[in-house]
């Protein structure tokens, strides 16, 4: 088997990267939100018990204090969140997900995992499993 130069595998990698991003922006359309948007929607579901510090959202989307404010300030507009006094320091503001941002969270979820298996549909299980394998040998040591 002859062997592939690495910087073909890096612009395979990369095309491969680009075309599930494209998909993902088309796929959000309907919701109005940015690929960003729906991150930080996740993070505030999962960290802290569904009520993170803006400080912690800030370091979980890798993002400057001030940016995940404007995030979440997009994000409350839409009555998608809300802030809520911290119990322990009255001085600190956490975030939540307001009903009608879990309904979207949940629905958005469901179109990124239809759109993600339209994606991946060519491959069988084998290609798939493969793929996994490949992929985690290659982050297992990024912190990312």
């Amino acid at each position: 088997m002859t062997e592939v130069p690495a910087d073909q595998l890096r612009d395979l990698v990369m095309s491969t990267s680009r075309a599930l991003r494209r998909r993902w922006f088309t796929a959000l359309e309907p919701w109005e939100l940015s690929p960003h948007e729906f991150r930080a929607l996740r993070v505030i579901d999962r960290e802290s018990d569904g009520r993170p510090r803006l400080g912690d959202v800030a370091k979980a989307l890798r993002i400057a204090p001030r940016s995940a404010t404007e995030v979440v300030d997009r994000l409350q507009k839409r009555d998608l969140v809300e802030r809520v006094a911290d119990g322990v320091d009255r001085r600190a503001v956490c975030v939540r997900l307001t009903d009608t941002g879990r309904k979207l969270i949940t629905e958005m979820s469901a179109a990124r995992d239809a759109q993600a298996a339209d994606f991946f549909a060519p491959l069988d299980g084998h290609d798939r499993a493969e793929l996994s394998r490949i992929l985690d040998k290659l982050t297992a040591d990024d912190a990312c």
